[in-house]
Order: structure tokens, then sequence, then C-alpha cells
């Protein structure tokens, strides 16, 4: 399988062209990807949105619910890019498709698949490291389990705080360690912790980590700082 997942927070020219590039290798001369908008309210803004801001890489998004029938869609889909938003929303749409067994097994027979922030957390073996509000309730919280670990998408180190006039106060909300500790007190499976720009890339046994730092949990382990470069693959599998 070939797999691309990336945190989010693709806000500065310079994390752009990160992406942008690292999409073109990945891809390669594919030129449309069928894009998948259901983690967000606007499916017919989003794609638009995407190629405004320069995160689509010259290639055409082909936004999956204007095909009357999308699992089809995804049987003769060249690439697959599911953007970010609402894990909980996207979940829902991808159940309510019947889209799930569909990507997986195209994802299986070779479709190279590129996830963002939502779309990140659906290739995981569940969808319980999201961040996100659940505004909507899926069937389940199984995910389409395409790499062996969890990533925790938009990840930072250490306390929140809050900016007071000139000053700054702590928060004392939960860290994402805290929360991943959490986690891992009724699961087994790692996390990563990935930073805002930061890529993974999942081919030929690698799990090579890009563009950002990341924090690796392993349950009855401490957690372990890996930098861009890294290759992931035993951590997550030792």
């Amino acid at each position: 399988m070939r797999v691309l997942l990336a945190s989010g927070g693709f806000r500065t020219p310079e994390r752009v062209a990160i992406l942008a590039d690292e999409m073109r290798s990945f891809f390669g001369p594919i030129r449309r990807l069928l894009f998948v908008p259901y983690a967000a309210a606007d499916l017919d803004g989003y794609a638009p949105a995407m190629i405004a801001r320069g995160l689509h890489a010259d290639y055409e998004l082909d936004p999956i619910h204007r095909h009357p029938d999308p699992a089809a869609a995804v049987r003769h889909a060249e690439g697959i890019y599911i953007g970010g938003g609402n894990t909980f929303r996207l979940m829902d749409a991808l159940h309510r498709h019947g889209l799930l067994d569909a990507i997986r097994e195209r994802v299986r027979e070779g479709t190279p698949y590129f996830g963002v922030s939502a779309g990140c957390n659906v290739a995981c073996p569940t969808m319980k490291t999201t961040n996100d509000m659940p505004i909507v309730q899926p069937p389940t919280f199984t995910a389409l389990g395409l790499v062996p670990f969890q990533v925790n998408a938009h990840y930072y180190t250490g306390n929140a705080y809050l900016r007071v006039g000139e000053t700054y106060q702590q928060h004392f909300g939960e860290t994402r360690d805290e929360r991943i500790r959490e986690f891992h007190e009724m699961n087994d499976a790692p996390v990563v912790g990935l930073w805002e720009g930061g890529v993974l890339r999942l081919e030929e046994g690698r799990v090579d980590l890009i563009g950002a730092p990341a924090r690796v949990f392993r349950k009855g382990r401490e957690p372990v700082d890996v930098r861009p470069g890294s290759d992931l693959d035993a951590l997550l599998r030792g």
C-alpha cells in the first residue's frame, strides 16, 4: 500500500511548497485525484478553496459528491485525496455512502491514498485519537485501518497559554500528552503525535517523517521525539 498522511496547518508558503513537492513525488504522473470533501459542511466550496491555497499541487480535484455513484467513483479512481474538517462528520458520510470497504480495497490494490487531518484520522485503525467535536454519531469508530497505528493530528507538546493584554497565562487544560496517555489506558495501538505541517509517507516498508517533528507514544513506554527525515517504522512496529 502507498499512503500519505498530513497533519494540516499548511498556512505558510514554505509548508505549502513542502506538501506540494511530496504530493507530486507521491502521485507522480496521475492527473486527476478523487477528492472526498465529506469532513466539511460546504461540499461544493471545498475543492476550489484547496486549489486557491495551492493544496492540490496542480492536480485536478474531482469531488466525489458530484458522482451519482460514489462507490463506483472510488473503484475507478487513480488516486484518492480525503480532506480535513470534522472526523465524526467524515466517518458518518463514509458509512452512509458505503465507502469504507471500497476505499480500503482500492488502496490495498495499490491506489495511492492521501489524507489530511480528518482524512489522516480515518486512515488509522480507529478514529479514537481525533481532536474533533462529536457533532454527529457514526455507526462505529472503526476506520479504514490502512496503517497499523493511530495519528493525533495538529499535535503540540506542553501546556497551552492564553494571551491577556501583553502577558500570557497558563490555561491549565489537559495537554495532548495527557489525552494520549488516557487513550493508552484502554487501547494498545501506537500513536504518532504529528505537528502542524508534518507528513507521514508509507511505502515499501518505511514510515518516513517529512516537514515537521513528531512524538511517538507507545503503551507502557516513554514517548520518543523524532525529527523530519526519520524512518518511524521500527518505533511503530517494535
